[in-house]
Parts: C-alpha cells; structure tokens; sequence
C-alpha cells in the first residue's frame, strides 16, 4: 500500500479541525477522518502518522464480515489442507465457540470476548490443556484472518495458567495391579470367544506405549502404515509422516518388552495388522475401541480421575495405558530417549507431563551416592536393592517369551 498519500484539507469553514484525507487504492474511494486540531503544522503530523500506519498495514476498518462466513471461507480454504483429524477438532472449537459465546460479526472476537470463552469452557469442565489447544486453535483462525485483510489485528489470547488444583494429565496412569484387573475383567466385557483378541490387544497398549490409533494401523508389512520393521539390528517402529503430529517420516525404537511381546507372533503370522480384533473387517472406528476399552477400565473399577466440580468419575482407557508406559519409563532413560519412545514432537511435552520422580525413587539415589562416599561411610550397608540394567541387544527373532501371555489368538488376513 505504499501508493496511498495522506492530504491534510480544511473542508470548508464550518468544519472546527483540519480534515485529512486518501484515496483508498483497492475500493477507489476517498476516505476522510478528523486530525483534532486546527493548527496546518500538528495537522500533518498526524496525517504522516496516519499514511505510515496505511502503507505498513496497521490500520483497517472495523470487519463488516460475518462470523458464520469467516467460518464457511476458512473451512473451505484452509482446513483442506490440514490433517483429518485437526480440521475435526477446528470444527469442534468453532462450534463451542460460536455456542458459548457466539459473536455475530468476526470484528466481536476481542479479547474479551475469548477470555469468556475460556471461563465457559472451565466452566463446563474442560482440562486446562484443552482450553488451551482451543484457544491456539482460534488464534491461528483469527491470524489467517489479519493476514487476509479481513481483520485490522489480532486480539490479545487470554493467557492459560494451570489453577494449584488442577492436574496436568486428565487420568492417573494406571499401575500393573489395576492393569491385572482389566484383563481379568475383559471377558466380562467382549466375551469369552473374544476376550483373548482384546487381552492380547491390552497387553500390546501396556508394553508398546502407542496411541489408540497407532496401534489399530500397526502392521507387519505396510510401510505406508505404522509399521514393525525387522531389517535392522533391533526390531523398529517406521511411522510415515502423513500417522503423525510432527508430519515427518520416521524410524523410531520400540521398547525392549514389546519386542518379546511381538516375538511371541509366528513368522508365518507376521503379516496384515498386528492387532486384530474379532468381527471386524477393515481398520476398527477408534472411538468404538476407546469405549469397550472404557469398559473394560468400568468393569475392572480402575479409576483414574474424578472431576472435581461434576464429579464425574473417567475410568481407564487406552491412553492412560499409554501414559502408565511413559511413566514406567521416564526413571529408566533420559528425557531425549523418552521423547523419541513416546514420540512427542516437542520435548517440553515429555518434560511437562513424565519427567517427574518419585520420592522414593530420589531417596533411593541419593542413598546409592552416599554409600559410594567412602568419607564417614559406618560400613554398614544402606537398606535398599541397588538396581541394575540390561544392555544385550534384543532380536525379534528368538527371544524367548515370559509365560503367561496370550499369543496373538487371530487368524491372518
């Protein structure tokens, strides 16, 4: 907009301050607003004032755009290129926000107007985490916005703090008591004819960590799909871009007891899905597995968090199976390796939610340091099992299989 030129004009003697003036370059029309003063010298002042915040673009007039046709232009002309399931939740955040505190033009989104909306979904019991995401959701809206001209800025986003009260993840994870319960509970759930799939499907969440949707793609042989790779030293895990948050194809490592796990398949099974669950053809819808996984969680009476105001009890599900794995393992490797076996795309995530020890656990080390301290050592021995680690290499092929388990009860595809 470096065309426009700002003119200061007295528009007549009726007028009580010099006028200032442009032609707009897109709409062609001449544009008018007072400078408040009468004197020629402070007049076109302002006027400069004015042009240089009209050609860097930090003034526009107030959006006449409705909010239900900024939603229709946005969804059709960005949410196509995103993920499935990120214009699925989008969708959802416009609709809460349209629902709780619905605007009528887009030029009402202030911050005002988002800081109530982030009180009504506190107040209808979202996690601080989700209202967060929900807001990051809106903000990149309303910045694809200014940046198509259709708004002049864009509003402050009302910062989310995490109350003393409330928790960071939305369920404990579940410990291997409780995780014994849900595979004794499962053939109340599914059946008998079906229980082994499921128990063998529960055991594969607890020991591999993978998110539900992971693992209802995990196969032996489509590396178009989450994937076992069994060329390399150590079995792996190829995730293509289009399976993950970070959008990039990757080769990660897979823990060392779902190795064993996945060992215990026949070579002559090792094809199609590695999870197969009976009556089901094709890949199973993920919200009809999270729920007989819920289930499973309410029959085996593991529960995992109580929402403090509704008091509405969660149960466990296959996420908290996953946080259980990540929380097995933040004592054992560092935050870099936990990031890469839990496949966060940021390592803020893993630190923020698994890199957390226990009490005890820290006890345990400092003794273990001190009883290496020769200096005012009593010789006697401190009263705790030091702990020890295995590094041989683990092969799928071969590893021996702990008892117990079920093998994979499914036939090939």
């Amino acid at each position: 907009m470096s065309e426009i030129e700002v003119n200061v004009s007295s528009f007549g003697s009726k007028r009580k301050y010099l006028m200032m003036r442009y032609t707009c370059p897109v709409t062609g029309k001449r544009i008018a607003r007072s400078t408040g003063t009468t004197v020629k010298r402070e007049a076109e002042r302002v006027a400069a004032k004015w042009e240089a915040e009209l050609r860097e673009g930090r003034y526009a007039p107030a959006s006449k755009m409705t909010w239900q046709d900024f939603g229709l232009r946005y969804f059709a002309e960005v949410l196509p290129g995103l993920a499935d399931k990120t214009g699925d939740l989008v969708g959802s955040v416009f609709n809460a926000f349209g629902r709780l505190t619905p605007p009528r033009r887009l030029a009402d989104v202030t911050s005002g107007r988002l800081s109530k909306f982030a009180a009504a979904l506190r107040a209808e019991g979202k996690a601080e985490p989700t209202i967060r995401s929900y807001l990051a959701h809106l903000r990149s809206a309303l910045q694809w916005a200014v940046d198509m001209g259709l708004l002049p800025a864009l509003p402050k986003i009302p910062k989310v703090q995490r109350s003393k009260a409330s928790k960071l993840m939305k369920g404990r994870p579940p410990v291997a008591e409780e995780y014994e319960r849900m595979l004794a509970a499962t053939e109340k759930v599914v059946g008998p004819a079906a229980a082994p799939a499921w128990r063998h499907y529960l055991e594969g969440l607890w020991l591999s960590g993978l998110r539900l949707s992971e693992s209802l793609r995990l196969t032996w042989d489509r590396p178009d799909r989450p994937c076992i790779d069994l060329t390399g030293r150590r079995p792996m895990l190829r995730m293509p871009g289009e399976f993950q948050k970070s959008g990039q194809n990757q080769l990660l490592p897979l823990a060392p007891e779902f190795c064993e796990f996945l060992a215990a398949t026949p070579e002559d099974q090792r094809r199609g899905r590695v999870f197969r669950l009976p009556g089901l053809h094709g890949i199973p819808q993920p919200r009809w597995v999270s729920e007989i996984l819920s289930r499973i969680g309410q029959a085996a009476g593991v529960k995992v968090n109580t929402h403090p105001t509704t008091g509405k009890v969660k149960f466990a599900s296959a996420h908290d199976l996953r946080r259980a794995f990540g929380t097995r393992w933040a004592s054992r490797v560092k935050p870099a390796t936990l990031q890469l076996l839990m496949r966060h795309k940021s390592i803020e995530t893993t630190l923020r939610y698994y890199v957390a020890q226990d009490a005890d656990d820290v006890a345990d080390e400092l003794w273990a340091a001190h009883s290496g301290n020769t200096c005012g050592n009593t010789g006697q021995n401190p009263p705790y099992a030091s702990r020890q680690e295995t590094t041989e290499p683990l092969v799928l092929q071969g590893v021996p299989r702990q008892a117990g388990r079920d093998s994979n009860p499914q036939p090939t595809d």
